[in-house]
């Protein structure tokens, strides 16, 4: 089984894993050049799903490409060309993230399902919608980007290993304990700083 695992091991894997791993520690650092290593991680995983026949999974790592340089910007300038702190999502944040879930889902499930070979409709749908949904509020800075994200490691996990894809679902499982690392860091320098830029700026 191990010989097996190691001789599908591609290098161009290892490379983009080694790029998403550097990217999410720098967001649990809320640190904002997180998005640049992300970003080149993301040319190559959308490289790999396409010979995996994971085409949901392309159109979201296009969906990070966009989000990673929104973010970027985002919190680079904020609204008034300073950065913007790490708040809360409020109850219209909740009901956006929620219906990008779902609609997500419904558009997914139906584009895999009856237009593509896709042999993982279901399995790959709700990967991307929880991605998505995650990737705005991680963009808009919001706390709970972490818990969207983290649902859709969780589900993306197995289906990595399904596809023999064993350095991206073990990338996935480190990804899902650094979600609960970053969730619980981003909430530790909201309450030492209150919401205020200035002092989260001090605990980077």
């Amino acid at each position: 089984m191990l010989e097996k695992i190691l001789s599908q091991i591609n290098y161009l894997e290892a490379l983009g894993a080694g790029l998403a791993i550097v990217q999410v520690i720098l967001s649990k650092n809320n640190n904002v050049n997180n998005y640049l290593f992300g970003i080149a991680g993301i040319l190559i995983a959308i490289w790999i799903y396409y010979h995996n026949k994971l085409y949901a999974d392309i159109l979201l790592n296009l969906y990070y490409l966009i989000m990673s340089i929104y973010g970027w910007f985002f919190w680079k300038f904020g609204k008034k060309s300073k950065q913007s702190p790490i708040t809360y999502s409020s109850p219209e944040n909740w009901l956006i993230a929620f219906g990008i879930v779902s609609g997500c889902l419904i558009l997914m499930f139906y584009w895999l399902n009856f237009h593509t070979d896709s042999d993982v409709p279901v399995w790959d749908s709700f990967v991307v919608a929880f991605a998505w949904a995650g990737m705005w509020l991680m963009a808009k800075r919001k706390i709970e980007n972490w818990l969207f994200l983290n649902m859709s490691n969780l589900i993306a996990i197995p289906l990595m290993v399904y596809k023999g894809l064993y350095i991206y679902a073990a990338l996935t499982v480190f990804l899902f304990i650094m979600g609960w690392l970053g969730y619980f860091n981003w909430r530790k320098i909201y309450k030492q700083t209150d919401g205020n830029f200035s002092n989260q700026k001090k605990n980077i």
